[in-house]
């Protein structure tokens, strides 16, 4: 069976993680300046080499380097090169790996969305804050926008919404329940701050498709996508619900494999600890099942974090495969932190894991993986193999050059802004005050004959292709101008258009999504 190596123990064994056990997750824990970002980039070269597709989120800007073979001439060079004779690595080489660089703000890689009711009220209210009776108002909003076919695609939709609410919230407390000026109030002012943070790049068309992230290129190796991270870090709870939200996303799209003979994905998850930061009951219980389940979608989640007491209980008893670097005695909270850990490991009669945590060296690591059998291995204090890729990020114009051969240059790159629910509810107003002017200057009967204002489903659907397709042909028009080749297609951007708005007047915005993706998927 397949395997990717780790480090050389200090008993001469190898250590490996079994590929058909690395959907059963894992952990990288240690101190910072320990080695777990060489650790982190180790693994992934190795998951790509053997075709398993990789996500990681690049908090540091210095994991960008992983597209660039490595070089004698760069910084720790001789270091990693002696580490490599060290553990007998014969055939030690650099090389780089296929990356794809993404970026929620569109600056360093392909701009990442979702709409805001793929993002659904419960991420949302975490990420706006909200306490448990706002959290209440937030899934009134999104109930009454989905009986009423309103799609809420970005923050101004939301907004439209909002306001809608606190002028009839007599009328939608006497249907849902207690709906409050003030409450709505609150979560405006949330959104504002959300808004004021970035958090409206994140909210639009296109939506990502999460299959995309799960290729390989040509050579069979799998991509590795790497999310610039460094600026959406100064806004940690956005990057925790956003990287909460690819996971679930995942677990909804992915069909069941069971145990496959090596995941179809592998989802590198660093500074894990701000996931778990003030998350409310409702959603840490939603992170435990998705955690629970998302291994039977062939999907391995490695939570990288400096301490591992940063892992609820819950979480952390699913996490099969650990590398736990050298932790610091400085405080009772890492004196807990280091018997936690102790205690977490298969016993080693011949190491003492506690103290040995302590004493750990750079690039050393406490080793225990699933065994093919499913049973823990036992721990082992073991040397790290180093990376054959750039340790360091690369610079601008690398990254240009990486990003302009990108499979998904021209696909989100321009923003798409559709008919949603603040055009609708605006169309819905003015209409209203237009036809309260009428009735004063006519009669309500003469005013009842005429034809709506507002057109009906096949008029939107019509103009909602148009537009639809008019944003794909500046795309290719775009492209031929930079000499490049645009993967926008505006008659299936066009039908997929039309049939969604179609649904979703019909039957809601969740219907409406199915259909897109499926006209979108018979259009391929």
């Amino acid at each position: 069976m397949s395997r990717i190596f780790i480090g050389l123990a200090d008993n001469g064994e190898q250590q490996y993680l079994e590929l058909s056990r690395a959907n059963r997750h894992g952990l990288v824990a240690g101190a910072t300046g320990t080695g777990k970002t060489v650790t982190l980039q180790g693994l992934a070269e190795s998951f790509s080499a053997d075709g398993v597709p990789v996500f990681l989120a690049d908090v540091k800007g210095d994991l960008s380097g992983i597209a660039m073979p490595g070089s004698p001439t760069f910084k720790n060079a001789a270091a990693l090169e002696q580490r490599a004779r060290d553990i007998g690595m014969a055939d030690y080489a650099y090389s780089d790996n296929p990356v794809v660089f993404w970026d929620l703000f569109g600056e360093q890689g392909h701009p990442i969305r979702t709409t805001v009711s793929e993002m659904g009220p419960l991420l949302l209210g975490r990420l706006l804050g909200l306490n448990d009776t706002q959290q209440g108002v937030l899934d009134i909003v999104f109930r009454y926008a989905d009986e009423q076919g309103l799609l809420l695609l970005d923050l101004e939709d939301l907004r439209a919404m909002l306001a809608h609410t606190s002028e009839n919230a007599s009328a939608l407390s006497a249907r849902y329940g207690n709906v409050t000026k003030p409450s709505v109030g609150t979560i405006q002012r949330a959104v504002l701050s959300l808004d004021s943070q970035g958090g409206t790049m994140f909210f639009g068309e296109p939506a990502l498709e999460v299959e995309d992230f799960i290729r390989v290129d040509d050579k069979g190796r799998g991509m590795i996508n790497v999310l610039a991270a460094d600026r959406l870090m100064q806004s940690p709870k956005l990057y925790a619900t956003f990287l909460l939200w690819l996971l679930a996303e995942l677990f909804e799209t992915l069909p069941e494999v069971g145990d496959p003979e090596k995941p179809r994905l592998v989802f590198f998850f660093d500074e894990a600890h701000l996931l778990f930061d003030d998350a409310p009951r409702a959603l840490l219980t939603t992170i435990e099942q998705v955690v629970r389940l998302i291994r039977s979608k062939g999907v391995g989640v490695y939570f990288v974090t400096q301490n591992p007491i940063d892992i609820p209980e819950t979480v952390a008893g699913q996490l099969g495969n650990r590398v736990q670097h050298a932790l610091r005695a400085y405080t009772p909270r890492d004196q807990k932190a280091i018997r936690a850990a102790a205690e977490t490991f298969r016993i080693n009669p011949d190491l003492d894991v506690a103290q040995a945590i302590t004493e750990l060296r750079t690039g050393e690591a406490l080793v225990s993986t699933l065994m093919e059998d499913g049973a823990p291995s036992v721990v082992q204090r073991t040397l790290v193999k180093p990376p054959r890729s750039r340790l360091g990020p690369i610079d601008a114009k690398e990254r240009a050059i990486i990003r302009s051969v990108s499979p998904f240059d021209g696909k989100y790159d321009e923003r798409v802004d559709r008919e949603s629910a603040e055009e609708v509810l605006a169309q819905k107003a003015a209409d209203a005050a237009a036809t309260a002017d009428e009735v004063e200057e006519t009669s309500r009967e003469e005013v009842g004959r005429r034809e709506r204002k507002s057109p009906d489903i096949w008029g939107k659907a019509m103009k909602r292709a148009a537009s639809a397709a008019m944003g794909s042909g500046a795309s290719i028009a775009a492209g031929a101008i930079l000499g490049k080749k645009s993967r926008a297609r505006p008659m299936k951007t066009a039908a997929s258009s039309a049939a969604g708005s179609i649904a979703t007047d019909l039957a809601g915005p969740y219907v409406g999504r199915f259909v897109r993706n499926l006209i979108g998927g018979l259009m391929r």
